[in-house]
Order: C-alpha cells, then sequence, then structure tokens
C-alpha cells in the first residue's frame, strides 16, 4: 500500500477506537482521549461524534465516552468463526487417520 491511499482523519478514528478499547468500562474523558491519540480537542469533538452516530460508543452522564458492545461483540464472532474452523479441523485430521486405505 502506498500513502495515497492513507487518510489521516481515518488513520486518527482508528487509532481512538483501539485506544478506547483500554476501558470498555469506565470509558475517558475527551481530554484523556486526546492525550492517548495525540489529538487535538477540535478532531476528538469530531471523532467521538462520528463513532457515537455509528453506534460504536457512547457518552455517560459524567461526559466520559466508551465503547459501545457493537465492536466486542464482532470479536465473540471472530472467536466462535475459529472455534468452529478448529472443531472442523479437528473432523478432517480424525477422519485422515481413520482412513484404511494407505
Amino acid at each position: 500500500m502506498t500513502a495515497k491511499y492513507t487518510n489521516s482523519s481515518q488513520q486518527r478514528i482508528l487509532r481512538l477506537v483501539l485506544a478506547m478499547f483500554g476501558d470498555v468500562v469506565n470509558g475517558y474523558t475527551p481530554g484523556q482521549l486526546c492525550q492517548l491519540t495525540n489529538s487535538r480537542p477540535d478532531a476528538m469533538t469530531r471523532d467521538l461524534e462520528n463513532l457515537v452516530t455509528a453506534g460504536l460508543a457512547e457518552r455517560d452522564e459524567d461526559g466520559r465516552y466508551r465503547l459501545t458492545a457493537r465492536l466486542p461483540q464482532q470479536a465473540v464472532k471472530v472467536h466462535a468463526a475459529i472455534g468452529r474452523t478448529e472443531a472442523r479441523l479437528a473432523e478432517t485430521r480424525s477422519a485422515i487417520h481413520r482412513n484404511t486405505d494407505y
């Protein structure tokens, strides 16, 4: 990939999402998130609003932001898919070892 396809705003919001995984229970203040992502307050306001609009983050009554369950649910799906794949692989190995045609 070349740098011409990289967008600084998109990269910033991706850093923000990854940073927010650090405390999915208590969340962070916008100031803390600015420090964690090395972002300006005006950019943080826009990014957080975009995450809220997308249903990926929520703001609590104390003004702290945390991820909603939406992204962690996707991680659970990945884990389940890996489990299904492992089970299928184990079945295939077992079938190969049971085969007496060799």
